[in-house]
């Protein structure tokens, strides 16, 4: 099917891509991630991104403000910490916002062909960041590009093929399926950073055949440095596995001359752009086109008409759009419009969103690994396993309290969009299944704990019993049972060192051996015999 042929005038993308960190090859505990960010001092290449809010005040952007105000109070301190009030506690320190971002500036932009035999496309780098939160193994790369004067068609080619971490398959000739043909990450001086490899098809197979993980393709491994692949062989503290999918969620802004201009068919394939190769024809009977304006298009803006607005959104969960009229001041506008919005507002609810889907699980993940490794012929590996348990369960009630929103916001348009978002990631159910595995694992730490107190009273009363017959021998025959009145210091220290040593072999041995005495005891009780001899008398009754 042919698209639409026009031009955007201005088209920006932001990708947003989840991962878990992980501790390295060995141990369970590792620096903070700030440390290992920003280890190398000043030549590092990650910087931590200054709070607006810490800045001059005349440097504050009214931008920075809009943002700040749109969301509710909870969130607001999520964000950006919390100051003191001056009058009250003067001396106290301002809370830090649990999020810390951090920021590369050493890239210009990207050079990508979308086909071997296509010509270049520069994008721009606005933003290239990465979200830590504190307390959970997640953080988030966003990558921010955008470029001018495309057709539509070729940015929809572009879309459907940018956001991906590696190829999905070859064609006969090396080139890889559903990904860009060629990247290359451009410095600041116009120098080649990195290359792209998707062509090395035989690394990518063979790297899979022996870890059974995927490969991650060179460009993305280089910007997330010093993170480093997990399953691979670089060296790194700090190392990084998938969490979701191989495609990453992005946001995409579009503005054109005329969007008015596009049909239903070319909504279509926006709308599904991360799934469905633009030009594809799609059947009348597919399901995405059952109630596609009502489960996708959020139309408060968008009134199909010269006077405007003609701004319509679009949400599927893994993308979020904003396709919008070039002309219009208030849509193009990067203080105070949509574009404004789109970069801060937009971006902050899809930030979150995806932030609490990709915590969940991790979670998940977590809690299998921990099962998949308990051996409870192992008591090393049930302590780890009990570890873990606990140190999940703590997170999981930090996540629930610091980080976890039902609402972000009462601005109509933002709260729409956010449960859009969540809807169509399905985070809520998420959360009660992860809840509820978390749950079952604490319940049966619980539950073992007190089988492990229950077995200690029983050695304690087994001991008592030894001890008490002792205790009833002794005390029989009276302190000076043995009379040493008279005898010397030193025969008085030997008989207590004999005496205090049997009394203590004699603890352990029965503590050690309490199991089997606590099974004799209870055979001596006789309940184990009164039990056949009710039901012999019963018998003899009923004859």
């Amino acid at each position: 099917m042919m698209l639409t042929n026009q031009t955007v005038d201005h088209f920006r993308t932001t990708l947003l891509w989840p991962l878990q960190i992980r501790p390295g090859f060995y141990g369970d505990h590792v620096q903070p991630i700030r440390d290992l960010l920003t280890a190398e001092g000043q030549a590092a290449a990650w910087k931590l991104v200054d709070d607006e809010f810490t800045k001059n005040p005349l440097d504050f952007q009214e931008r920075h403000y809009k943002e700040f105000i749109t969301f509710l109070p909870a969130v607001q301190r999520f964000l950006y910490g919390e100051g003191r009030s001056k009058s009250r506690s003067p001396d106290d320190p301002a809370l830090p916002a649990p999020v810390e971002v951090y920021r590369r500036r050493d890239v210009k932009g990207l050079r990508v062909w979308v086909h071997p035999e296509s010509d270049p496309v520069f994008l721009h780098t606005a933003h290239l960041d990465l979200y830590l939160f504190m307390d959970e193994d997640v953080v988030l790369l966003n990558l921010e590009v955008w470029a001018d004067g495309l057709p539509l068609p070729q940015v929809l080619d572009l879309l459907y093929r940018f956001g991906r971490a590696y190829p999905a398959g070859w064609s006969d000739s090396g080139q890889g399926h559903h990904n860009l043909s060629r990247v290359e990450v451009i410095g600041l001086h116009d120098e080649v950073l990195a290359v792209s490899d998707s062509t090395e098809r035989d690394r990518y197979l063979s790297f899979v055949c022996e870890h059974r993980a995927p490969f991650v393709a060179s460009q993305w491994r280089f910007l997330l440095r010093p993170l480093v692949l997990d399953h691979g062989d670089e060296p790194g503290e700090l190392r990084f596995r998938q969490v979701e999918f191989y495609r990453m969620p992005m946001m995409v802004f579009l503005a054109m001359p005329n969007p008015r201009a596009l049909i239903r068919e070319d909504f279509i394939h926006i709308t599904q752009v991360a799934h469905v190769q633009p030009g594809d024809p799609i059947s009348p009977s597919d399901s995405i086109l059952k109630n596609l304006e009502d489960q996708y298009f959020y139309d408060r803006y968008w009134t199909d008409s010269e006077q405007g607005p003609n701004t319509r959104f679009i949400c599927t969960g893994s993308t979020l759009m904003v396709v919008g009229e070039s002309q219009s001041a208030h849509f193009m506008d990067a203080e105070r419009g949509i574009l404004a919005q789109f970069r801060h507002q937009h971006f902050v609810l899809f930030m979150i969103a995806h932030f609490h889907r990709a915590a969940l699980l991790s979670f998940s993940d977590f809690l299998s690994e921990a099962i998949n490794d308990l051996d409870v012929r192992n008591p090393t590996s049930v302590k780890r396993f009990k570890r873990r348990i606990w140190a999940t369960f703590q997170n999981f009630l930090t996540f629930t309290h610091r980080y976890w929103f039902h609402q972000v916001s009462e601005l109509g348009h933002v709260r729409a969009l956010f449960e859009m978002t969540r809807s169509h990631l399905g985070t809520d159910d998420l959360y009660e299944e992860v809840k509820e595995q978390v749950g079952g694992m604490s319940d049966y730490l619980d539950s073992d704990s007190e089988r492990e107190q229950s077995e200690m009273v029983i050695r304690l009363t087994v001991v008592t019993v030894i001890g008490l017959i002792f205790s009833v021998v002794t005390g029989f025959f009276g302190m000076n049972f043995f009379a040493m009145a008279d005898e010397s210091v030193w025969i008085k220290t030997i008989y207590f060192i004999l005496a205090t040593a049997v009394t203590i072999g004699m603890l352990l041995i029965s503590a050690g051996r309490s199991r089997h005495l606590a099974e004799l005891l209870d055979k001596l009780s006789g309940e184990q015999r009164r039990g056949p001899s009710k039901h012999r008398s019963s018998d003899k009754t009923k004859n």
